[in-house]
């Protein structure tokens, strides 16, 4: 296996101590004094020469015979966005190493504490130096992290080891769930238990009727002041809860604008996989079904319907695979959509093959709805005059397409955090209890 690269502007090295800068100018010094001394016959040269000998037979006494070696790993495998992790840097053999630093790559979606990104340590003589570096990851996805180099210094400072690149280590930064919340229920609850009411009677919380007492009816339902005021047993009924099953589609093919953890500035992909991230917390947390399909992805990206907390690592974890700009032709009539599931498509709609997906899946008559995730302040972050006209005539073609999407009966509402679904559900919901026509 080839050693890690160094990062720009740090010279490669030998792996074994040379000696220091320090070191060299002592025994130049202390060498350049005493023949100064002797050939003019100046004693007090050799007083003033005393401290560089010193320190050049002591750095040269006591030479380190080790050589180290470093190992780095990180606390934690897998944070959210901006969630801080301790990348442990282990350096061996150092029994005689005076003091030992870390200095880590400057990536810009990593933030490390001090931001330089340069911790040293002193050495006690132990066989084993830890050297612990605070880093942060600010946006979702798998990066390397922690590349960088490590050196050492030996007594006296007289000779270095070093620096000495070290391995980074994978990290998986889950998406950090936007804000999300949502009264509307569900339009077509097909489950056995879960929190939407139903269009049949069932055990629930929600009151359906108050009807006369038959054979099996359980006691607890009797309502007491209805028999008492007509003189026959009465029991109450209620609508039955049940799960849903929500279908993500998230279109990774086209991403928009600059992701810009710093500046606060974020793309089209980054509201996608946020948003993919809330509506999959909320309604998982909420006892449906939820499953995940990326659109334009090379790998298949592909989380089946399930529920659960350990099915929400799932989803995170396929959006943090999400990369931007790749392409695969998906043939929408092979997108597998179970009965009764409603599909959410977040996508800007700039590609024809997400408009593809969207018409097509409208035509077999699924409960669809488009997710619209477009930046708003896109025309605003273009660097020239020229580009802002070009983005002012490309979101002009972008408004026919929304409008021949909504004529095809599809709702689109662009992503606004809590209550983004609630009047879109609701309209299905009306529409559901509607006949249709199905293109079969």
């Amino acid at each position: 296996m080839s050693a890690p690269d160094l990062p720009p502007g740090v010279r490669a090295v030998s792996a074994g101590w040379r000696p220091t800068p320090a070191l060299v100018r002592a025994g130049l010094v202390s060498a350049g004094l005493a023949a100064v001394a002797v050939g003019f016959g100046r004693p007090d040269l050799l007083v003033l020469a005393t401290p560089f000998v010193v320190h050049a037979a002591a750095g040269l006494l006591r030479r380190p015979s080790t050589t180290p070696t470093a190992t780095t790993r990180l606390a934690h495998t897998a944070v959210r966005e901006r969630e801080a992790t301790t990348l442990h840097v282990r350096v061996g053999g150092a029994e005689q190493v005076e003091h030992a630093v870390v200095a880590l790559e400057r990536v810009p979606t990593v933030a490390a504490r001090p931001a330089a990104g340069v911790v040293g340590a002193a050495g006690d003589g132990s066989p084993d130096l830890g050297v612990d570096v605070v880093v942060s990851s600010l946006r979702w996805g798998h990066r390397i992290l922690g590349a960088g180099v490590v050196a050492a210094t030996g007594p006296w400072a007289a000779h270095v080891w070093g620096p000495h690149p070290v391995r980074g280590q994978p990290l998986t930064t889950l998406p950090l769930p936007g804000a999300y919340d949502s009264r509307a229920p569900v339009p077509h609850p097909i489950g056995l238990v879960g929190t939407h009411p139903a269009r049949v009677t069932g055990d629930g919380t929600e009151l359906a009727s108050v009807r006369p007492f038959h054979p099996g009816d359980r006691l607890r339902r009797i309502e007491w002041r209805t028999s008492l005021r007509s003189g026959e047993l009465h029991v109450t009924s209620t609508v039955a809860e049940q799960d849903s099953s929500i279908m993500l589609v998230v279109d990774c093919g086209t991403e928009v604008g600059t992701s810009d953890p710093v500046a606060g500035t974020v793309s089209s992909l980054d509201v996608s996989v946020r948003a993919a991230g809330a509506l999959a917390e909320h309604y998982l947390h909420r006892g449906d079904r939820v499953g995940l399909r990326v659109l334009g992805a090379v790998r298949r990206g592909v989380v089946p319907l399930s529920s659960g907390r350990r099915h929400l690592r799932r989803v995170l974890d396929e959006l943090a695979r999400t990369v931007p700009g790749q392409r695969q032709e998906l043939d929408p009539q092979r997108l597998r959509v179970p009965p009764g599931a409603v599909v959410i498509v977040l996508t800007p709609l700039l590609s024809d093959q997400s408009v593809l997906l969207v018409t097509t899946l409208a035509q077999r008559g699924l409960d669809l709805v488009v997710v619209d995730t477009m930046p708003d302040d896109v025309v605003a972050r273009a660097a020239t005059d020229r580009d802002r006209i070009a983005w002012r005539m490309r979101l002009l073609e972008r408004a026919a397409v929304l409008d021949r999407v909504r004529r095809a009966g599809v709702p689109v509402a662009a992503w606004s955090g809590p209550g983004t679904l609630d009047e879109v559900l609701r309209g299905l919901g009306r529409r559901a209890r509607q006949p249709r026509a199905v293109r079969r």
